[in-house]
């Protein structure tokens, strides 16, 4: 009992940027954190599940965030994840009703099961949404007109699929967010990340990434141009998933992003949040691994957390 309190005490902590008073410009909520089994994880009875099966207040949703513009009482979801229901009643709760229930737009990484499988609930059978936007690279656009149970969304007019381009800027009011393509497990689409640009701040938000020496973009130089940069921490070492090969998961260890920019100024470690994490992962439940990568000068994306 005291251990999960400890926990829960931490996470209240590290939720940073948080105010009585609504931000006055453009700003972000995270609203999961999790890899796209979400946390505790189906079918683990392991000690890193076991406390939040116990405890539903250490639960966690799978990866999202919200674009909120405050001048305009317009917002943008990024990501459409299993937990997307209880995603959208969080951000009504936490802005205090005074945003519209469903988003302008939904902007979506790739077709990996945690980030692209919430659009069923804009379907006839549940939100019978008319013509939502939903922004994606060609083939995920492709892959969502040609394949069921998509493709009925798209042809209800459910959704209205807007094709992006790589490293072209889309304009939604007073905010810019651009897609640009990392090397992922791309089996049904290519992978994005997203650079999300307000009139104060400058966000990177890459949830999913191979190897960061695979993509053509050098990692730290990105960091650097932004002022928030929220990146994939699915595994912490390469040892958690056991007898499971985890080559074939590849994504950068957080250890590995650390030693990365172990070099760098307090200054660009500070922009770094780490999201994404896989149930395995010891910075979602472990106190003394959390403390560890704050020390190093680096944060851990929170679910509720306003970030501007």
């Amino acid at each position: 009992m005291k251990r999960i309190f400890i926990v829960v005490f931490l996470l209240i902590l590290q939720v940073k940027g948080w105010s009585a008073e609504e931000p006055k410009s453009s700003y972000i909520i995270v609203l999961g954190v999790a890899q796209d089994g979400g946390y505790p994880h189906m079918g683990c009875q392991k000690n890193c599940c076991k406390m939040a099966w116990n405890n539903p207040v250490l639960r966690k949703n799978v990866v999202s965030l919200a674009l909120v513009d405050p001048v305009n009482k317009k917002w943008w979801l990024f990501e459409a994840t299993p937990d997307i229901k209880q995603q959208l009643q969080d951000f009504k709760l936490q802005t205090k009703e005074q945003y519209p229930y469903l988003p302008e737009g939904v902007f979506i990484t790739h077709a990996h099961i945690g980030h692209y499988t919430g659009l069923m609930e804009f379907g006839r059978e549940v939100m019978a949404t008319n013509k939502l936007k939903v922004y994606v690279l060609p083939k995920l656009k492709a892959f969502l007109e040609q394949n069921g149970p998509w493709s009925q969304l798209v042809k209800l007019n459910n959704i209205d699929l807007i094709e992006l381009s790589p490293d072209k800027p889309v304009s939604v009011i007073n905010n810019s967010i651009t897609a640009f393509t990392v090397p992922h497990r791309d089996e049904y689409s290519e992978t994005a990340g997203f650079k999300i640009v307000t009139p104060t701040k400058k966000y990177l938000f890459i949830p999913d990434v191979d190897k960061w020496n695979k993509w053509n973009k050098n990692i730290i130089d990105e960091v650097k141009k932004v002022d928030v940069a929220m990146i994939d921490a699915t595994f912490y070492t390469n040892t958690e998933l056991g007898n499971r090969a985890i080559a074939e998961v590849p994504h950068p260890l957080v250890m590995e992003t650390e030693k990365l920019l172990q070099t760098e100024d307090l200054q660009t470690k500070n922009k770094v949040y780490f999201i994404h994490f896989n149930h395995t992962n010891p910075l979602l439940w472990d106190v003394n691994t959390q403390k560890e990568v704050l020390k190093n000068g680096f944060n851990l994306a929170r679910q509720g957390q306003i970030i501007y």
